[in-house]
């Protein structure tokens, strides 16, 4: 009995993970629809604005997960937009150097406060003790990503 409730719980979790954080992004994105961002736009962004320097394109690609030239065109979008700067990197000036300006950062403020009330709105029905039980379990989660197998 309690291994075919183990195997239930085991199938049901990913399956739930995945619709609430589907949930929450479909609320941001309506948030952020007028914005014309794109996900790897908007994941470039808050990179950038985590980022207590300029990053070189490769190392952004990098974070992003895709190749150098994948970065470059999302660069070049927010670039377009007024959001990030582009600069020669001035210990190798082969290397660019990309950073946010003033209005990327109001894109981010405008990007975090939509997260946070798809979340707010999710989570409200919530108790505080699960809310609070539920962020322990995903930091220890996130914690753990270096101790996971790549697959």
């Amino acid at each position: 009995m309690l291994t075919n409730m183990t195997e239930a719980i085991e199938d049901d979790l990913p399956e739930l993970f995945l619709r609430t954080a589907r949930r929450i992004r479909r609320a941001q994105q309506a948030d952020l629809a007028p914005l014309g961002l794109t996900p790897a736009q908007a994941r470039a962004l808050r990179i950038l604005g985590h980022s207590a320097e300029p990053l070189r394109m490769s190392a952004l690609a990098e974070r992003l997960g895709i190749v150098p030239r994948s970065a470059t065109t999302v660069v070049d979008a927010l670039e377009a937009a007024g959001w990030v700067d582009r600069a020669t990197d001035p210990a190798n000036r082969r290397a660019t150097l990309v950073a946010l300006t003033d209005s990327g950062r109001a894109v981010l403020t405008r990007m975090s406060d939509a997260r946070r009330r798809a979340a707010r709105d999710l989570f409200a029905r919530l108790s505080p003790g699960h809310r609070a039980s539920l962020r322990a379990i995903l930091a220890e989660l996130d914690a753990a990503d270096g101790d996971m197998p790549r697959g």
